[in-house]
């Protein structure tokens, strides 16, 4: 008897590859089928459409990222070692997961509702993640900034200020060195020290 939450899942994971592969708009459901052995109407028992199952593919690895984050977070326990973390799997993660990077930032996509919704909830989760970080660094006197709120946001739009260029790029950049780069500017400013 096969399980179905495990079957959903082996069609989120097969499809997510084949998205990863030949985009939104190129992957159909007979490659989906084709992919898992199995008739496209054993698919269509799960999922009512390609948008569907695209959906649940992206849903899908932006859980992965976030308890990737969460991890990255928990594993370390100083305000910076914590925002460092957090900063550098972020952007590592989202090298990693096409289908998510894609959904986010493919103008062809931007008519599909549940794009958009994914889009501000995990835009609101991630300032209140970095608004807290940064409070608590603040409160132990580890860092020195007068509004969280605005600090968040500014860490947030440098972040996605660099995630065009950062891919773009990445065959011929190493983006350890590049990420490594953007936090010492985060966290040591240019600023002369004297």
């Amino acid at each position: 008897m096969i399980d179905k939450e495990e079957y959903r899942k082996k069609i989120i994971l097969t499809a997510g590859r084949i998205f990863s592969n030949y985009g939104f708009r190129k992957t159909t459901m007979e490659e989906i089928s084709k992919a898992l052995k199995k008739g496209k109407s054993s698919i269509y028992y799960y999922f009512g459409s390609k948008e569907e199952i695209f959906e649940a593919v992206v849903l899908y690895e932006a859980n992965q990222m976030r308890m990737q984050l969460t991890t990255a977070i928990k594993e370390v326990e100083s305000p910076t070692e914590k925002l460092r973390n957090y900063i550098f799997v972020r952007m590592k993660a989202l090298a990693n997961l096409s289908n998510y990077y894609n959904a986010v930032f493919d103008k062809n996509l931007e008519h599909y509702e549940f794009i958009e919704k994914i889009k501000s909830r995990y835009d609101r989760e991630e300032l209140a993640i970095l608004r807290l970080l940064i409070y608590v660094g603040n409160s132990r006197g580890v860092f020195e900034v007068r509004d969280s709120e605005y600090t968040a946001m500014a860490i947030l739009t440098m972040l996605k200020g660099m995630e065009v260029p950062l891919f773009w790029q990445r065959r011929e950049i190493d983006i350890n060195n590049r990420l490594e780069a953007i936090l010492d500017l985060i966290f040591d400013g240019i600023k002369k020290r004297s």
